[in-house]
């Protein structure tokens, strides 16, 4: 992993974890939170991390606020390099773990 790449820390696998496993394309901000119990200040930095190394895209809603009646929520997805990244990552821990467990 390069240094403009993010740390696989456990807030961000749980993060990819659940962009990954949602049966929509797309998560909110608000959804991610509740779905990884994360607080904002640690969420949304981890969020913008991903966007700047291309493991995560996101959009704003469309829609004026004042029609839906509340502020325009942003969507987030994974892409096919944060889906590849998250995998390895989750790989190398699984062989870290395992090989801890036995030493």
């Amino acid at each position: 992993m390069g240094p403009d790449q993010p740390r696989l820390t456990t807030q961000t696998l749980r993060v990819l974890g659940a962009l990954m496993s949602s049966p929509q394309a797309e998560l909110s901000g608000a959804q991610i939170g509740h779905t990884t119990k994360l607080p904002t200040g640690t969420l949304y930095p981890i969020l913008s991390r991903l966007e700047r190394a291309r493991w995560v895209e996101s959009r704003w809603e469309d829609g004026d606020p004042h029609i839906l009646g509340r502020p325009r929520r942003r969507f987030y997805c994974v892409t096919a390099l944060g889906a590849r990244n998250a995998e390895a990552g989750a790989r190398e821990l699984q062989i870290a773990f395992g090989t801890l467990a036995w030493s």
